[in-house]
């Protein structure tokens, strides 16, 4: 099992912490990581966009302009795509873009994500992390006190109003819960803040 330092809010080391190696020590799996970012970012479409076909549009009723003679091209309706205010061809219409993925590889996914956090050194874990009170210049102290990259996610092990109102208005900080973090959060972020109780509950649902 990995070892990892625990620090406490002030960036002191407060301890260590073995992480599963069934949970944070497998060999990541780069295609069921990039499958379910790809899915991910999918379903994330709205799918509203719409154009008019040449059905659509308005006109077409007669021929613009007689067949010969004229020395244009041979024309039979002004809704033509390629006609100025004619139809769009093979045009955008509303559709959903979300499709399902394996569950096996949804949790390969995830287990690969976070085996990646800790082998590249991007984990760091917190003995807890409370706040009396929402303020954004404690969340910046705390930040600052245990060496955070510029785009951290902070995971906890359950929804903290003081925590994630304390992040919100720091640009590139973002936070979740043990629960209801995803594969695009952890890769998308340079460091992966947990606290104690978030790892045990993580290694409870995927151990």
């Amino acid at each position: 099992m990995a070892t990892v330092k625990v620090l406490n809010m002030a960036g002191a080391e407060a301890g260590t912490i073995e992480l599963n190696d069934a949970v944070f020590g497998i060999e990541p799996n780069e295609f069921a990581v990039h499958e379910v970012i790809k899915n991910y970012l999918a379903n994330q479409r709205q799918g509203t966009q719409s154009a008019k076909t040449r059905g659509d549009v308005r006109g077409g009723g007669r021929k613009p302009f007689r067949q010969k003679g004229t020395g244009r091209h041979r024309q039979g309706s002004t809704t033509d795509p390629t006609q100025v205010g004619g139809g769009v061809a093979f045009a955008p219409k509303p559709r959903s873009y979300r499709y399902r993925i394996n569950k096996k590889v949804r949790r390969l996914a995830m287990l690969s994500a976070l085996s990646s956090k800790v082998k590249e050194n991007e984990i760091i874990v917190v003995d807890k992390l409370e706040f009396a009170e929402p303020k954004t210049k404690e969340m910046v102290r705390f930040l600052e006190a245990v060496k955070a990259a510029k785009k951290p996610l902070i995971v906890t092990e359950a929804v903290n109003d003081n925590v994630i109102r304390s992040a919100n208005n720091i640009p590139g900080v973002a936070t979740t819960t043990a629960t209801q973090m995803n594969v695009y959060e952890i890769i998308g972020h340079d460091s992966f803040i947990i606290t104690q109780d978030a790892v045990k509950k993580i290694e409870e649902v995927y151990a």
